[in-house]
């Protein structure tokens, strides 16, 4: 190919690689916060049976509630409605941060736990907000 074809390819191979590694960091963020969830299950399963109900319930909703805001944002095209699942993510996770903090302050999880709770919250966050950025 030369001339005027080789630049339409290459714009179009350019445009097809930007496609590609938003629909890969989308994924990403999706299989980081699906593995969360699983984790989180299995915690907030250990909890004492007093709590679990109130605080394990409410932990387990907010993050299936991101997990599935990031389905449905994901299948949107970009607009108000994408942006409007973004923001309630980005809500879910603040509350989801400060709902670890409790479970930790009242001693339900170990340091450790928490330590790695917060190392996968800051990760999701910090993906979801390259993917705000990126849109």
């Amino acid at each position: 190919m030369t001339g005027i074809n080789s630049l339409v390819y290459t714009r179009q191979a350019a445009r097809c690689s930007s496609i590609l590694l938003k629909m890969i960091q989308k994924l990403a963020l999706f299989q980081k916060t699906y593995d969360f969830v699983v984790w989180l299950y299995y915690l907030l399963n250990r909890l004492p049976r007093g709590h679990r109900p109130i605080l394990g319930s409410h932990i387990h909703n907010l993050a299936l509630s991101i997990l599935i805001n990031i389905i449905q944002a994901n299948k949107k095209l970009p607009g108000e409605e994408r942006t409007q699942l973004q923001e309630e993510i980005s809500i879910d996770l603040d509350s989801l941060r400060i709902l670890l903090r409790l479970v930790k302050d009242l001693k339900l999880m170990s340091i450790k736990q928490y330590v790695y709770a917060i190392e996968k919250h800051n990760e999701i966050a910090r993906m979801h907000k390259s993917w705000i950025n990126s849109v």
